[in-house]
């Protein structure tokens, strides 16, 4: 096996010291009884780029009963594939058997493993040269048996062996590279990419689950832009989400557009986001969603209701990819309410406290501040309204009810929908700052419905 110095190509981040701890002793253990161990894969990779490493996957020779022998508090995640967890002080370190495996009938999991001593036999079944990089836990050196440091160094994402069966054996790799690529800013090796475009229908066969969780961290683990042009030149993003690919070519009026069509717009979002929560990530990607089915060309091309289009189409996508309940309410509000703002100006007191009190606003704000900027706009209308928001203090926003249903009952007022409106038409006077006690509210009630409240 090839050895490589370890010295890091940028300053090292330290490891927390549970871990390192943990692993440290896990690997002595083995090493002392006469096995192979190393760290390998994602961890490995991480602290050559100088990233901290939070968790860390050990790889051995010792068999999974030898494991349990060693290791009796160990969990057992993986009987099949000889995969043991070990915890200790709210940290854990992932211990496997060396293993080769074949007959990936179904894209996802091996039909036949089996359990072997030679390691690099162990590293040809995995992703990508990058992530099969080994590193001897008791010295520090890393041992790269396949390259994965010539890539490290170039900023490739390479498939291991032949791209095409690596993608066979578990077609989920496809959206993996892209993510990798994007999240390190590398690129896509031109033979791996070339396979990924041609198995890319056969992502549908990898459970929505699986699809979603690897989505999300292409929003959210920084470099979305590049993970959705990766997609896009890949052929996934028609695949897993047309409604989006349909953005491509929709052309936006240039007076309020300059950079391009809706595409490009949403590129320019997905650029801004940085590490962002998964609903606003979402948000940015679907909020203009509902414009190439509502484009018309009239004095100029117009989307008219491509914010209440785009959030039944939102809340659609996010249903198919099994997004939680919570999330594709949190994004269907978003994408439904991101065109209010053109109207915030002229609110009235207790409209804009309504529109700005409402669950998820900081979100909301923070999407309409990447909208303007994707467009080349000046913050002028964010900064107004996140001035006027600044300036509620909560007790103006969110105030107790100054009456009650049982207020207007011994009012000798029966209950009924009326009731329900004249609790709200209470508030509203309330937020507009024109009531601001019981007594107000009900001499308000008495002077507007007269006979009906003595």
């Amino acid at each position: 096996m090839k050895s490589c110095p370890s010295e890091l190509f940028y300053d090292q981040t330290e490891m927390p010291d549970l871990l390192t701890r943990l692993s440290t002793e896990v690997a002595a253990r083995l090493r002392g009884a006469g096995h192979q161990v190393y760290y390998v894969g994602g961890s490995v990779r991480d602290e050559l780029l100088g990233v901290e490493v939070h968790d860390r996957d050990i790889t051995t020779d010792a068999t999974p009963s030898q494991l349990k022998s060693l290791f009796p508090g160990a969990l057992d995640v993986g009987a099949h594939f000889g995969v043991m967890l070990i915890r200790r002080d709210g940290v854990e370190v992932q211990v496997a058997t060396f293993r080769t495996e074949s007959s990936y009938r179904n894209g996802r999991h091996p039909e036949a493993v089996q359990f072997e001593t030679d390691v690099v036999a162990d590293l040809r079944r995995r992703d990508f040269t990058i992530n099969a990089l080994l590193k001897d836990p008791l010295t520090g050196e890393v041992i790269d048996p396949l390259g994965g440091m010539a890539d490290l160094r170039a900023g490739l994402i390479r498939a291991i062996g032949d791209a095409a069966e690596r993608f066979q054996e578990d077609h989920l790799r496809m959206l993996r590279a892209v993510r990798f690529a994007a999240r390190l800013g590398f690129e896509i090796e031109a033979g791996t990419m070339e396979s990924i475009r041609t198995l890319a229908p056969q992502i549908h066969r990898i459970s929505a689950e699986r699809i979603r969780d690897e989505l999300i961290r292409i929003l959210t683990e920084g470099g979305a832009r590049r993970g959705f042009e990766l997609l896009d030149e890949s052929g996934l993003l028609s695949e897993i989400l047309p409604e989006v690919a349909a953005m491509k070519g929709v052309e936006q009026p240039r007076q309020f557009h300059p950079e391009g069509d809706v595409w490009i717009h949403t590129l320019g979002l997905l650029e801004r986001l940085g590490k962002p929560p998964i609903e606003l990530a979402l948000g940015c990607l679907l909020h203009d969603v509902g414009k190439p089915p509502t484009q018309t060309f009239e004095d100029r091309i117009r989307f008219n209701g491509h914010d209440r289009v785009g959030a039944r189409m939102a809340r659609g996508i996010l249903t198919r990819l099994r997004f939680p309940s919570d999330v594709i309410d949190a994004v269907e509000a978003l994408v439904d309410q991101h065109m209010k703002f053109k109207d915030a100006g002229r609110m009235g007191l207790s409209a804009f406290k309504r529109f700005v009190r409402q669950s998820g606003f900081d979100q909301l704000l923070e999407l309409h501040r990447l909208d303007i900027l994707a467009s080349g706009g000046g913050l002028q209308s964010y900064d107004a309204v996140k001035e006027r928001y600044a300036a509620l203090p909560e007790e103006q926003l969110r105030p107790p009810p100054l009456i009650t249903g049982r207020d207007l009952i011994e009012l000798g007022l029966p209950p009924g929908p009326e009731m329900g409106a004249m609790l709200r038409a209470v508030e509203e006077q309330q937020l507009e700052g024109q009531l601001a006690s019981r007594e107000e509210a009900i001499a308000y009630v008495r002077r507007v419905w007269g006979q009906a409240a003595t």
